[in-house]
């Protein structure tokens, strides 16, 4: 199943389920068909997702460790939500991430 994030301020990104669940669950947010990242959660979402998948300068970090049957390590993956979180959240307090899938996950 994809999972399609949508910005206000930046677009849009789809992962797999597969690769959101684990991301989402790391801030606190339900997998549901449908759901938001209000602008006053998104910095801190943005932290707490940096630290879950370890800084780049640090590739020794084991949450989501580079998993040798993966071509892309769940840490690479992040790096978009990521990116979109701390864009959205820096954006005017009207700005949003939506995200929608064909069912919960």
């Amino acid at each position: 199943m994809l999972v399609r994030f949508v910005s206000s301020e930046t677009g849009e990104i789809m992962m797999f389920a597969e690769v959101a669940r684990p991301l989402l669950q790391a801030v606190g947010k339900a997998c549901t068909a449908h759901g938001v990242f209000r602008h006053d959660e998104m910095l801190a979402a943005a932290v707490v997702l940096r630290r879950f998948a370890g800084d780049t300068s640090d590739q020794s970090a084991s949450e989501c460790g580079d998993d040798s049957e993966s071509p892309v390590a769940l840490r690479r993956r992040a790096w978009p939500l990521i990116d979109m979180l701390e864009r959205t959240g820096r954006g005017p307090a009207d700005a949003n991430i939506v995200w929608t899938a064909s069912g919960d996950f």
